[in-house]
């Protein structure tokens, strides 16, 4: 595999065509792993989005790596990944993008729903960061980079753990019909300040490791901030005319998806040079979006299946080159691993079910909502992906943190389920809002492509 790459790359005297010519079959072989493992996932009542993790897990040195060395190296040529790095960046960054444009955050109860979230968020992130930072600080010394300090490494786990992959959140709820139920929309406002509270705990986290001191830490927050205030004030106020025009023509053309486009990638640009990277410039844009229906949808139509079908896949292939699995065979790491692993998800499942049962809901209701925040999916690979990047884990450390990624996102379904059998689930679905401006987001399952 190797030399037939070798000798179609050497066959032409033409460099940007041999670049093309090493990344082009890296893609193929990522988007058929993911159909596959997709199409499996599904078929076990697993989101397609869970399959597609674990085809980057087996693509990397877990198994293509274990079983045809060669053949791996051939296709993920260190050459190449650069390349698929740019490309998973831009993905996310879309996709992030496509997810905030997409949340509904109108309703009825909406002051109501945004305190309750505010408990939720709270429960979500402070026992997970507290467990997660315990177990971190104990087992700094078996786990950590020696450059690390202890304080550092355990507020990097506890931040990996305290994380929700809440666009897979959105696809659950939207699938069983509760995106606009007092539950589903408070649930997911919830998860979307857990994880913007990630984001900017990991930006302090990024300042501190780089030797920037508390004043480069306050200089990110605050540009932060005024990045948040900018977008969703004057840009949204801006892009309103375009809104509008959409609303009234029902036409989405190539000018207005220009303009969008256009800030999409601005957006990540400015947020990747104040250090808290791209994806969350992606989502801050997408919730400064016209939030009418045909606008949506015109987003979702043009945007979000090339994204999940090419780019995405990218993405979780990339995260799989870096995860050793077979390194914690052995029963040194397997203690350390099950210890993150029950620290994660007691924090998150016990900790929001028993918010959830203080602020009046169910005791079922409750464990359903917990199981959902306990899914970490895409989340908390963008998040350790970045520190494996910047040196603050080691490639075992983010080896177990992808393997508490797919235990807990394959475990959300199943808790839910659990908790909510479908005959009790429908006493919940009347008290759903049916306002005619609720409209699927990104994560609707009703296209057969959609990712999650």
């Amino acid at each position: 595999m190797q030399h037939t790459i070798s000798q179609l790359a050497s066959a032409t005297a033409d460099k940007n065509l041999e670049i093309v010519l090493k990344v082009l079959p890296a893609i193929v072989v990522i988007l058929a792993a993911s159909a596959v493992c997709g199409r499996l996932a599904l078929l076990v009542k697993q989101p397609r989005v869970l399959g597609e993790m674990v085809a980057g897990v087996l693509l990397g040195p877990t198994l293509f790596g274990a079983v045809f060395p060669t053949a791996q190296q051939a296709i993920f040529a260190p050459e190449v990944k650069p390349f698929l790095y740019v490309l998973s960046t831009i993905g996310l960054t879309v996709f992030m993008f496509l997810v905030g444009a997409g949340l509904d955050h109108g309703g009825g109860t909406a002051k109501k729903d945004t305190k309750n979230a505010a408990v939720l968020a709270g429960a979500g992130i402070v026992p997970s960061l507290l467990l997660g930072a315990g177990v971190g600080y104990v087992l700094h010394d078996r786990l950590s980079r020696p450059d690390i300090s202890p304080f550092e490494f355990s507020l990097f786990l506890g931040g990996a753990l305290s994380i929700t992959a809440f666009p897979m959140l959105a696809r659950i709820l939207y699938e069983r019909g509760l995106e606009n139920s007092r539950l589903g929309r408070m649930t997911l406002l919830g998860a979307s300040v857990d994880d913007a509270a990630a984001w900017c705990f990991l930006a302090v986290l990024s300042a501190m490791h780089s030797g920037a001191g508390a004043l480069q830490a306050l200089r990110t927050i605050g540009l932060t901030a005024l990045f948040v205030i900018v977008m969703l004030t004057a840009v949204a106020r801006i892009l309103r005319p375009m809104g509008a025009q959409v609303e009234r023509t029902g036409r989405f053309g190539f000018d207005q998806m220009y303009v969008v486009v256009g800030i999409v990638l601005l957006a990540g640009l400015f947020t990747d040079y104040i250090g808290i990277y791209s994806v969350f410039g992606g989502f801050v844009a997408g919730l400064a979006m016209p939030r009418g229906r045909a606008f949506r949808e015109a987003l979702h139509s043009r945007m979000m299946d090339f994204t999940s079908v090419l780019l995405l896949p990218i993405f979780f292939a990339f995260s799989g080159l870096n995860t050793e699995l077979g390194g914690l065979a052995g029963w040194g790491l397997i203690g350390p691993f099950l210890a993150i692993l029950a620290a994660g998800f007691v924090g998150k499942y016990v900790g929001c079910a028993a918010a959830m049962r203080g602020i009046g809901f169910s005791w079922r209701e409750s464990w359903a909502v917990g199981g959902l925040m306990n899914a970490r999916g895409l989340m908390i690979l963008l998040f350790i992906n970045i520190g494996l990047a910047q040196g603050m884990i080691t490639k075992e450390v983010f080896s177990m943190l992808v393997l508490v990624a797919v235990i807990t996102t394959a475990g959300a379904v199943p808790l839910y389920r659990w908790a909510l059998p479908e005959r009790i689930e429908q006493r919940v679905l009347p008290t759903a809002a049916s306002t005619p401006e609720a409209v699927p987001g990104p994560r609707d399952p009703r296209p057969t492509t959609a990712p999650l």
